[in-house]
């Protein structure tokens, strides 16, 4: 996959639970969560910066963080392998978000 449908992907996610409420959010917000750490550990592995936590601000800006971070991933010019992966895990959490 391209980058193009990484961000596609991304886009996708963001705009299914960027309106959720707090409620809606209740035990969903990990795993997006976790997706974000993810991505943010692979964009500092690409460019030897070291691993960070990402803080966990509120769900409601998890959205946000995604873009973000994978807007910084899609910077480092990752491998095509990675962001096929990428935007598999992206589709896949779509499908189990509820």
């Amino acid at each position: 996959m391209s980058i193009e449908q990484l961000t596609r992907a991304v886009d996708l996610l963001a705009n299914q639970v960027g309106h959720w409420t707090p409620a809606r959010w209740r035990d969903q917000g990990d795993q997006v969560h976790k997706l974000v750490q993810r991505f943010a550990d692979q964009a500092a592995d690409l460019t030897g910066a070291p691993r960070r936590d990402v803080p966990r601000l509120s769900d409601l800006a998890l959205p946000d963080q995604l873009k973000v971070v994978v807007a910084d991933l899609v910077a480092t010019s990752p491998p095509h392998e990675l962001t096929t992966a990428a935007a598999e895990e992206i589709a896949a959490l779509r499908h189990t978000l509820t």
